[in-house]
């Protein structure tokens, strides 16, 4: 009652108008997903592995640091200013060595 028998060109140009505009919709949906659910997918990828690796890294470091202290202070035979001296020392070259590559 509403659309023309299928057999009819005037079917076929219902058929084919909507099957065009569908075809237009999903290209147009398609085309504004990859311009911008694809990069924020990638950039929040990216800042979660980023804050996993420094949450991992940084209690390593602190415990790296801690263990060398201690074991500076055996070597040291109990002396704990000179571990604490060594310890500075070098966390003063790596200092100045960072302040000699920074960017002014």
């Amino acid at each position: 009652m509403y659309a023309a028998d299928p057999g009819t060109s005037q079917g076929s140009r219902v058929s084919d108008w909507t099957t065009e505009a569908t075809d237009v919709i999903e290209r147009s949906v398609a085309l504004v997903r990859d311009r911008t659910v694809e990069p924020a997918r990638v950039a929040t990828k990216a800042i979660v592995y980023g804050v996993l690796a420094v949450l991992a890294a940084l209690p390593a470091i602190v415990l790296a640091t801690v263990g060398a202290f201690r074991v500076l202070v055996i070597i040291e035979q109990g002396n704990t200013w000179a571990a604490w001296l060594t310890l500075g020392g070098i966390f003063l070259i790596a200092g100045a060595f960072c302040w000699t590559k920074r960017n002014p």
